[in-house]
């Protein structure tokens, strides 16, 4: 994938965590699903094998939820809206996963090799990730030390595991595994 297309999917994603996270913080987090679906439904229909990258998703999504809920069971966090069940993460945050999902093997292919940098990275973006998320009304801390370690812990192993996996499963380009 050239720079130009990366590029162009690193500004439809952020704009689309803006898009999700706005709206989330205002009780409308069905406004981030609808600008995610869209944005998962280009990607497929640019890729060169979207089975593949759409099994990547769900399973990329499936993974984030987990993740998420369990820092909402500890108490770690907690999400002012979008919450159906008690103790699990909102339903929005499944949206900033395939938007997150769907960067693996365009704007973050390069790092599927570097698992060290991708740790590093995941241990200092995930946790600044929230915290700018805090910053704008959608989650809260509330444990902030605890939450922030455990945050850099996840995110350290949760980003070179899904990169790798991302790798296996790569419709982006054609592959043979």
């Amino acid at each position: 994938m050239n720079r130009t297309r990366a590029g162009l999917y690193f500004v439809v994603c952020q704009a689309g965590w803006f898009v999700c996270v706005l709206s989330a913080a205002r009780g409308a987090g069905w406004l981030g699903m609808l600008f995610a679906a869209c944005a998962v439904a280009w990607h497929l229909a640019r890729v060169a094998e979207p089975l593949r990258e759409a099994r990547l998703l769900v399973v990329t999504v499936w993974v984030g939820m987990m993740w998420e809920s369990l820092l909402v069971y500890s108490g770690l966090l907690s999400y002012p809206s979008g919450t159906f069940v008690e103790g699990l993460a909102p339903y929005w945050l499944s949206a900033l996963w395939a938007l997150f999902a769907i960067q693996f093997n365009t704007v973050f292919a390069w790092l599927r090799a570097r698992t060290l940098l991708a740790a590093l990275l995941g241990a200092i973006a995930g946790p600044m990730s929230f915290r700018a998320g805090a910053a704008l009304g959608a989650v809260r801390f509330n444990k902030p030390v605890a939450a922030w370690i455990v945050l850099a812990l996840g995110w350290a192993v949760l980003l070179p595991a899904l990169l790798r996996l991302a790798q296996r499963w790569d419709g982006v380009r054609y592959s043979k595994t």
